[in-house]
Parts: structure tokens; C-alpha cells; sequence
């Protein structure tokens, strides 16, 4: 295949970017004009989380295939003695969408690992200015550099389309490493609404029951 194609691809997804660059500076519209952009702000971050809908769906999805996978490898070796590489991958690539799928899913959900001392003895005023700094000094740059250094190995697979080294694995190690592009544009689309939540709670435009009512529908 042309390799140019490829190349074509990624310029208009650069440009694609570049157009919703202005998107970042949202929340911190909010905290200097939030009667202008509240109800825009609003609506966003309440697309993104459906959007985060689907990818809870996908993730939960490819946790019953790992599910599934593992015990038929489980069956086969030990029952039968029998192995095959390509269930194995299987088990490797569904375990692998699980958890960069339903990373954002955490996310918004608040069931991230934190590790910071500071955080639980602010008040909740606090804690939305630490999310905020947080999400614009760490996890937009990581996800930006993750998308940037994988920009060239991503396009070269998918012009070998490239498969598994064993010959009896599965064609699919492309796809398997679109995978970490598709983490990190999850995590900063997901990383916006969260920071745009963090900005509507700091000016009061984030009532408790909008997000108590956003709560049961993302639950449902």
C-alpha cells in the first residue's frame, strides 16, 4: 500500500488537532468568564462522558472475551495438552483493550489510584484547583508526547500490517498498537471534561444535583 496514504492520514488528523486546540483553553474560560461559556462547557463535558459511555461498554466487552480466552487457554493446556499462540495473543490483546479502554472510564469515575499526600487535607475547593493543575501540567503533556513519539511506528505498521512474529499467531499486532494512540486521545478528551467539571464547581456553575443526576445516568 502507498505509503503516502498513510502520511496523507495523519496531516489531516494533525489538522484535526489543531482545530480543537482552543477546546483546551475552555476551562480556563470558565473560571474567568463562566456566564459566557457555562452552557458550552456543559454540554462538552456531558458529550465527552457519553462518549466515555461507549468506551465502558467496549471495555467491559473485551473483559468477558478475556474472561472467555483465558479459560479456554486454562482448558486446553491443562486438560488436553494442548497450546496455540494465537489464543494466547488473544488473551494478551483483550486484556490489553480492557485496561487502555477503560482507562478514561476510570477517570471520570474517580477510580484512579491517587498517590498524593496533599490532596485529601484541602477542602473541596482545593481539590478541583489540584485536578486542574494536574490534568494541564500532567496528563495533557504525557498523552500529547505519547501521541507524538508514536506517530511514525504507528504509521509503519499499519503500512506492513504488520502480524505476530510466530507463525501461528494472529495478523493483528497493528491493530494491538493502535491501541496506545487510542488510550491517550481517550485520556485527554476525558481529561477535558474533567477539567471543565473542576472549573464549574470552582465558579458554583456545577450544582450537586447536575452531577448526582449525571451520576445515575452514566450508572444506567
Amino acid at each position: 500500500m502507498d505509503p503516502q496514504f498513510f502520511l496523507q492520514i495523519g496531516s489531516v488528523l494533525g489538522w484535526i488537532g489543531l482545530c480543537l486546540l482552543p477546546l483546551f483553553l475552555l476551562p480556563l474560560l470558565t473560571l474567568v468568564v463562566p456566564g459566557l461559556v457555562e452552557p458550552v462547557s456543559k454540554w462538552l463535558y456531558k458529550g465527552i462522558d457519553r462518549i466515555t459511555d461507549g468506551a465502558a461498554a467496549i471495555s467491559i466487552f473485551t473483559a468477558i472475551c478475556l474472561l472467555g480466552f483465558q479459560l479456554a487457554a486454562v482448558i486446553a493446556a491443562y486438560a488436553f495438552g494442548l497450546s496455540w499462540t494465537w489464543l494466547s495473543e488473544l488473551v494478551v490483546y483483550a486484556f490489553a483493550a480492557t485496561f487502555m479502554i477503560g482507562a478514561c472510564v476510570a477517570l471520570r469515575d474517580n477510580a484512579h489510584v491517587r498517590v498524593d499526600i496533599l490532596r485529601p487535607r484541602f477542602g473541596e475547593t482545593g481539590r478541583n484547583w489540584i485536578e486542574l493543575v494536574g490534568i494541564y501540567l500532567l496528563l495533557f503533556p504525557i498523552c500529547v508526547r505519547i501521541l507524538q513519539t508514536g506517530e511514525q511506528g504507528l504509521a509503519r505498521t499499519w503500512l506492513l500490517f504488520e502480524g505476530s512474529r510466530e507463525s501461528d499467531g494472529l495478523p493483528l499486532l497493528f491493530l494491538f498498537k493502535t491501541l496506545v494512540p487510542i488510550f491517550a486521545v481517550l485520556m485527554i478528551s476525558q481529561g477535558l471534561s474533567e477539567a471543565l467539571k473542576a472549573a464549574l464547581r470552582l465558579t458554583g456553575k456545577l450544582a450537586p444535583a447536575d452531577e448526582a443526576e449525571a451520576e445515575v445516568h452514566y450508572g444506567a
